[in-house]
């Protein structure tokens, strides 16, 4: 498992910085919800990317119990994807890093990226 680094955008744009996905899923740092994940599915066939709960039930006053569960998202051949924001108290683990999983990692790449706060 690889550890991702988050890059900053900008008003001017920001020239993205890509990893190959590692076959052990990848990691990184999310620290205010304001970041997000872009996937590129160079390959032949469609795959699958998991972002794994870390806190799948807790109980909301006025609402009960409510599940939230792993967040899958399909990326077709020669397609991309930016996921997110990620909510902390959903999707952080013990080290405040979000967990990915990719159903195959040939010709896929990532990038996390940070939107400045308003």
């Amino acid at each position: 498992m690889a550890t991702l680094s988050v890059q900053s955008i900008s008003e001017v744009g920001a020239a993205l910085t890509y990893a190959a996905a590692a076959a052990g899923g990848d990691a990184f740092p999310n620290a205010d919800d304001r970041t997000f994940l872009h996937v590129k599915n160079g390959g032949g066939s469609s795959v699958t990317v998991t972002i794994t709960a870390q806190t799948t039930t807790a109980t909301v006053p006025g609402l009960g119990v409510m599940t939230k569960a792993n967040r899958t998202v399909a990326i077709p051949a020669g397609d991309d994807r930016l996921i997110g924001p990620f909510p902390q108290k959903a999707f952080n683990n013990s080290s405040n890093q979000v967990a990915v999983g990719y159903s195959a990692v040939t010709s896929v790449s990532v990038a996390v990226v940070r939107v400045p706060a308003q």
